[in-house]
C-alpha cells in the first residue's frame, strides 16, 4: 500500500492487522483511544508472541483533546534476589534462561495506570475480548514469526516451559500453522474479572510466582506485590514548527528527542539526499553517546535530560560539533530489542503513542506453564559490576530501548509515531519523522528506504546498514564521507516495524503501516 488512508471517527495502526481491527472494534463500541490501545496491546501479547508478551514491559505516551501529555512508565525493576552473588561465575547476565528472567513484567501494570486516566471506562471484559478469543481459538502463524521461531530454535527449545507451548508439534512453529494457547487465555480470563492488580497480588500472582520459582528466577511474590507503574511527564523538546514528546529515562526517549533537535539546527532541506541522511546519522552519534554515558534507571542518574533538552545553548553547541561533510568514526556498542510499537487516535483528538516489548524474541524463553506467560529477559542487559552505568542492584531497573514518540506541530496537526527495532528505534523515528515535516506523504514516509548504524538481531556490528532500494549515487557519497556502509535487502524487517498517525486541525485522521511488518490501519 502507497496511499495514506484517512477517516474521522478514529484510526489504530500496529504491526498486526488482528489487534488493529481489535482496537477499531472498541473505538466502534465508543471506547476511547486509550481503550483501544489497551484492546491492541492484548492482542498483540497473544497474536505476535515472538515480538512481545504480558511477561514484558510497556510505555505509553497520551495527548488529550485539551492538549495535556501525559505518560505511563511501566518498567519492572529487579528482584531483591538478582545480587551479583547470584551470578556468581557468570561474567555477564545470561541471555536467556531464569537468570535472564530477574526483572518484573510491569505491562499490566501500564494498562492499570492507563485505564484510570479513562472516565467510565468499557468492562475489562470488552477489552480483553478479541485476545482471550484468538488465545482460546488459534491465530495463525505469520511468515516473519515461524522464521524466528526456527532461527531461534536452539536456544530455546530446552527453555523452561517453552517447547510445551511454542513447539506443539515438536518442531518449531510454522508459517500458516494454528498456535493456540489455552494458559495464557485462561490468564486473561482471570484479569478480566479480578482486575489488573490481580497480575501482581492476587490469583494469577500465585501462579506466576510458583512458575518462575520452579524455573529458577529470582522474580518472587514479593517482588510482584511491591511493583507499580509510575505516571511520569514526558520529556519534550521545541524544534522548528513542532513540539516533541518522548518517555522519560530508564528509556532511551532522551536519545530520539536529541536526534531530531540537533538535525534540526542544521538547517537542512528536503530529504533524500546526503545532507539529510548523513546529519542524521551523525545527529544520531552525537546522541547515543550521550545516552550510553548518562541514561538509565532515573534513582541512579545525575544528569537532567530534560534540562539538556531545553537548553538552547546547549544543543547549538552539540550541533556544532556535527560534521557536514564526514562521518565520526564509530566503535559504538550497540543494544538490543524485539519489540511492538501501536498508535491509536479517536473522534475527540485523544492520541497514544505506546510500545510493549520482551526484549529479546520471546524473551527469557521460559515460558510459565500455569499462565502461558513468556517472561522478558529485559534485566539481560544489567551490567554484573559493584557501580557505574546500569550494574545490577536489587530494585534497579534496567536501561531501556523502548520508547513512543509523539509530536504536536504549530499548525495543529497531532502525529503519535514509533517502531521496534531496539537501537535502530530513534533513528527509525528520526527517518519517518523529518520526512513527514518535510512534506511527504505519511505512508511514503515510512515505506521509503531506511538506515540502522548498529546492531542487527543476533550479530555485534558498527556498520551503516542500508537498504538496498537507496539512490547508488547516495550511498557513494556516504562511502567517501567515511561511513562503513553495509547493504541490505530491501523492506528488511532488520529496519523495524514503524507506523505512524496524525490528526489533522479539521479532524481528518491519517495512518500509516509498515510492509515490513505484518500490519494494517484499522479506520472508522
Amino acid at each position: 500500500m502507497i496511499h495514506t488512508p484517512s477517516s474521522l471517527k478514529g484510526m489504530v495502526t500496529s504491526p498486526h492487522h488482528l489487534a488493529s481491527q481489535a482496537g477499531l472494534d472498541i473505538l466502534k463500541r465508543g471506547g476511547t483511544a486509550a481503550e483501544a490501545a489497551i484492546a491492541v496491546a492484548a492482542t498483540l501479547a497473544v497474536v505476535y508472541p515472538h515480538m512481545n508478551s504480558i511477561g514484558g514491559d510497556s510505555f505509553w505516551i497520551v495527548r488529550e483533546p485539551d492538549g495535556r501529555v501525559h505518560g505511563v512508565s511501566a518498567c519492572g525493576a529487579a528482584a531483591q534476589a538478582a545480587t551479583l552473588d547470584l551470578y556468581q561465575g557468570h561474567t555477564t547476565v545470561p541471555w536467556r534462561g531464569p537468570l535472564a528472567a530477574n526483572t518484573v513484567a510491569g505491562t499490566i501494570s501500564g494498562w492499570e495506570a492507563l485505564l484510570a486516566t479513562v472516565k467510565n471506562p468499557l468492562p475489562l471484559e470488552k477489552l480483553l475480548e478479541r485476545a482471550i478469543d484468538y488465545a482460546e481459538t488459534g491465530v495463525v502463524i505469520t511468515k516473519g514469526g515461524a522464521e524466528i521461531a526456527a532461527a531461534k530454535d536452539a536456544e530455546l527449545r530446552d527453555q523452561y516451559g517453552y517447547g510445551a507451548v511454542f513447539r506443539p508439534d515438536g518442531a518449531p512453529l510454522r508459517e500458516g500453522q494454528v498456535l493456540k494457547q489455552p494458559a495464557l487465555a485462561r490468564t486473561l480470563k482471570k484479569l478480566a474479572h479480578y482486575g489488573l492488580r490481580d497480575f501482581y497480588e492476587g490469583h494469577v500472582a500465585k501462579e506466576i510466582a510458583a512458575d518462575l520459582k520452579a524455573a529458577g528466577s529470582p522474580v518472587s511474590a514479593e517482588d510482584l506485590k511491591a511493583h507499580a507503574a509510575t505516571t511520569p511527564v514526558p520529556l519534550t523538546t521545541q524544534i522548528g514548527g513542532a513540539n516533541l514528546y518522548n518517555m522519560t529515562p530508564p528509556t532511551q526517549g532522551f536519545a530520539s528527542l536529541l536526534i531530531l533537535a540537533l538535525y534540526d539546527r542544521l538547517k537542512v532541506v528536503g530529504t533524500e539526499h546526503f545532507a539529510h541522511v548523513h546529519g542524521l546519522i551523525e545527529a544520531t552519534k552525537q546522541a547515543f553517546l550521550l545516552r550510553d554515558t548518562h541514561i538509565g534507571d532515573p534513582a541512579y542518574m545525575d544528569f537532567d535530560a530534560q534540562g539538556l533538552l531545553s537548553d538552547t545553548m546547549a544543543l547549538d553547541a552539540l550541533a556544532a560539533k556535527i560534521d557536514r561533510q564526514t562521518a565520526l568514526p564509530w566503535p559504538h556498542i550497540p543494544q538490543e530489542g524485539d519489540t511492538v510499537w501501536f498508535g491509536v487516535i479517536d473522534s475527540e483528538g485523544r492520541a497514544v503513542s505506546a510500545i510493549q516489548s520482551t526484549y529479546f524474541e520471546f524473551g527469557s524463553g521460559i515460558v510459565l506453564p500455569q499462565t502461558g506467560i513468556i517472561w522478558q529477559n529485559r534485566g539481560a542487559s544489567f551490567r554484573l559490576t559493584e557501580t557505574g552505568w546500569n550494574a545490577l542492584k536489587p530494585g534497579r531497573k534496567p536501561f531501556h530501548t523502548l520508547n513512543p514518540a509523539l509530536a504536536v506541530f504549530d499548525d495543529g496537526r497531532v502525529m503519535s509515531y514509533g517502531t521496534m527495532g531496539g537501537e535502530g528505534q530513534p533513528q527509525t523515528q528520526a527517518a519517518v519523522f523529518s520526512r513527514y515535516a518535510a512534506g511527504v506523504p505519511l505512508q511514503i514516509s515510512v515505506i521509503m528506504p531506511r538506515w540502522l548504524l548498529g546492531k542487527t538481531w543476533g550479530e555485534e556490528s558498527v556498520t551503516l546498514k542500508l537498504e538496498e532500494r537507496f539512490d547508488p549515487a547516495l550511498i557513494a557519497q556516504l562511502k567517501d564521507a567515511g561511513h562503513q556502509v553495509e547493504i541490505l535487502p530491501h523492506f528488511t524487517s532488520v529496519m523495524g516495524h514503524a507506523g505512524a498517525l496524525v490528526r489533522h486541525a479539521d479532524g481528518r485522521i491519517e495512518g500509516a503501516t509498515d510492509p515490513r511488518s505484518d500490519g494494517s490501519v484499522a479506520a472508522w
